[in-house]
């Protein structure tokens, strides 16, 4: 599945209301827990690759998420599949095939609904407050932009890097 994405850094606190005077309308909110893992093969960061687990609510999954193939979004492809199990049940076979624990990433998301878009609202834990938007196709790259418009959202705060990335880099809060 393709998804298309932009992330903002968030520099004020008020993008809720924003939202919500657009007439989207909140869904919820979780916390997630993310584990990144090394590949036993092949480098995922220099193959702009990625592998994780998600843990909420007792729930986990898998994701692959494949080379960013959109110069302005983070479009890539997607695969999620729910997991049947606990984390260490899934970590144990990962480990056994080789898989190796690279990061954590914490983080509180709130999910509301824009005319068909996902947008989310993260505080991560030691980077910050985060927007994303995410579409499900190409045709909806026009729409997430006139949303970053409406939410007074400046082009210059977009970034192209995942949380991971971006703690890779050392980048925090």
């Amino acid at each position: 599945m393709l998804e298309v994405e932009v992330k903002a850094k968030l520099f004020s606190e008020n993008v809720r209301e924003k939202l919500l005077q657009l007439g989207a309308s909140f869904v919820k909110k979780e916390k997630q827990i993310d584990i990144y893992f090394n590949h036993p093969c092949r480098e995922f960061g220099s193959r702009d690759e990625a592998l994780r687990i998600r843990k909420i609510k007792g729930c986990i999954y898998l994701t692959y998420k494949g080379p960013k193939i959109d110069e302005k979004t983070k479009t890539r492809e997607e695969i999620e599949v729910k997991v049947e199990g606990d984390e260490g049940e899934v970590h144990l076979l990962l480990k056994k095939l080789g898989f190796t624990p690279l990061q954590k990433i914490v983080k509180e998301r709130e999910f509301y609904n824009w005319q068909n878009l996902k947008v989310c609202v993260d505080r991560v834990e030691g980077l910050g407050n985060f927007l994303e938007i995410e579409g499900k196709g190409l045709e909806d790259r026009e729409k997430i932009f006139k949303l970053l418009d409406k939410l007074n959202i400046p082009l210059s705060s977009l970034t192209r890097d995942s949380y991971l990335e971006i703690i890779m880099k050392g980048e925090k809060e």
